[in-house]
């Protein structure tokens, strides 16, 4: 039997797998003169701007790699295009980074395009994945490059370290995850999602119960490790403060919205019917993880270690609608806390210092990155002016209670209050006077301050605009 194969809705991540081995090409084949490097910036950019203009034109349903009564292994729908348009503009806030990260010379430029678009590839594959395998594979594809880029700069031993923390435990999360998949495909004797969901609603074979439990349990915590969820945390301030910061902004952003995707994916596609199993556990997991994630950076001096255990705490809040099976409501909290976190980021590497104080009278100094990283703390607070943010938790905590989970909103909202006490105590800093100099920062990390303030404050004036294109 020959597959017939719809190029139109597999065109994004094509465009991102031959752009990778074009710059792979153009680097071995160029000379290395700093004009190179920008060069091969652009490229990677333009093929970021080329599969998103792409993913934005690709309209209704579209399957591809489909086996007769069976199902289709890749789907392209309204979620998959928002999961593929958050990847793919985050992708184009970390380039412009990367570009200011590699004039340092201390890193390969082309082998860094080159990982930085696999990893993307993968993460636009991943929320078109609608089989086991294509799920384990895109995730792989995410996370395998992602190792690289964090031990890619020479003589880095703390990036070497983070590489090797973030390794061990990928390994780990993904030997359990492949555990739990293998029993799914076990007791089902299928990989796509809709046909494991189909075996699991037929009468309950003897004995099936326990092991999809177990199944379920499994993939879960496989997942659990890839967005940083509480008890699975344990690797995410040391990686994010050993790796340039480009890569912890790809971590930040990219890298977990491909593992919520798969989370989302496997629990409401292939699991719907497990809900009593699984929601329980996720409910547990949003409180532990916003609240460890909150308390943690509370203690925290450095910028990005504050925002590693900030981005824990989000994953909650993330977690949260999840346990009522609501997953609109989670991938719109999720586009929300992207665009601002990768607004933070990107000041952080435009202005960098190495505690929350040097960032004193950042806003008279540089009044663009100054106010721009307080419109990204108070969003990630949820107040006003910042209206994304604060429209963000009002959806999440508006599907826990109506999802019935009451005590888990009240868990939120005391996880709320905590998160404010940081994130008002890093913007009240901006705004104190001080005569520290600020060191001068690349072009392209500025423009990225630009690019995401402008999608952050665009999220805030119009933040319906997500969920209309949910539907």
């Amino acid at each position: 039997m020959i597959q017939s194969i719809d190029y139109w809705a597999i065109a994004a991540p094509l465009i991102l797998a031959l752009a990778a081995g074009l710059v792979l090409l153009l680097d071995a084949f160029l000379p290395a003169r700093p004009g190179v490097r920008t060069a091969l910036g652009c490229v990677t950019l333009a093929a970021l701007v080329a599969a998103f203009a792409v993913v934005v034109a690709q309209r209704g349903v579209r399957e591809t790699f489909c086996v007769p009564s069976v199902g289709c292994s890749y789907v392209v729908d309204a979620t998959t295009v928002v999961f593929a348009g958050l990847a793919l503009g985050a992708g184009a806030v970390v380039v412009l980074l990367s570009m200011g990260q590699l004039a340092e010379g201390d890193i390969p430029v082309g082998e860094w395009y080159f990982l930085l678009l696999a990893a993307l590839a993968g993460a636009v594959t991943l929320p078109a994945s609608r089989d086991l395998i294509m799920l384990v594979v895109a995730l792989e594809l995410v996370s395998l490059p992602v190792f690289a880029l964090t031990a890619l700069r020479r003589y880095d031993g703390r990036g070497a370290e983070a590489a090797l923390k973030l390794f061990v435990v990928s390994v780990v999360s993904t030997a359990v995850m492949l555990f739990g998949v293998s029993l799914l495909y076990g007791i089902t004797g299928a990989v796509h999602l809709d046909a494991i969901a189909a075996a699991l609603a037929q009468p309950e074979r003897p004995g099936a119960g326990p092991v999809v439990a177990v199944g379920a349990v499994m993939v879960v915590a496989g997942f659990g490790f890839k967005i940083a969820a509480v008890p699975f945390h344990f690797w995410a301030a040391d990686v994010y403060q050993g790796a340039p910061i480009p890569v912890a902004a790809l971590l930040s952003v990219v890298s977990k919205a491909a593992g919520f995707a798969g989370l989302i994916l496997v629990l409401t596609q292939a699991l719907p019917g497990e809900a009593a199993t699984w929601t329980p556990i996720v409910a547990v997991l949003a409180a532990l993880t916003m609240t460890v994630g909150n308390v943690l950076a509370l203690r925290q001096t450095h910028p990005v270690r504050l925002l590693a255990w900030s981005s824990v705490a989000q994953s909650g809040y993330v977690l949260a609608p999840i346990a009522t099976t609501d997953a609109q409501a989670a991938t719109a909290y999720l586009v929300f806390y992207a665009a601002m976190n990768l607004t933070a980021f990107a000041v952080v590497m435009a202005v960098p210092h190495d505690t929350l104080d040097g960032y004193r009278g950042l806003v008279s100094g540089r009044p663009v990155a100054g106010l721009a990283l307080a419109f990204a703390l108070i969003c990630l607070a949820g107040l006003p002016p910042g209206l994304a943010g604060l429209f963000a938790k009002v959806v999440v905590f508006r599907e826990v209670v109506a999802g019935g989970l009451g005590w888990l909103a009240v868990v939120m909202a005391v996880n709320t209050v905590i998160g404010l006490y940081y994130y008002i105590a890093w913007t009240a800093r901006l705004f104190t006077p001080a005569d520290a100099t600020r060191p001068a920062a690349s072009r392209p990390a500025w423009i990225a301050v630009g690019v995401a303030t402008a999608v952050a404050v665009g999220f805030s004036v119009a933040p319906q605009l997500v969920l209309a294109t949910l539907g």
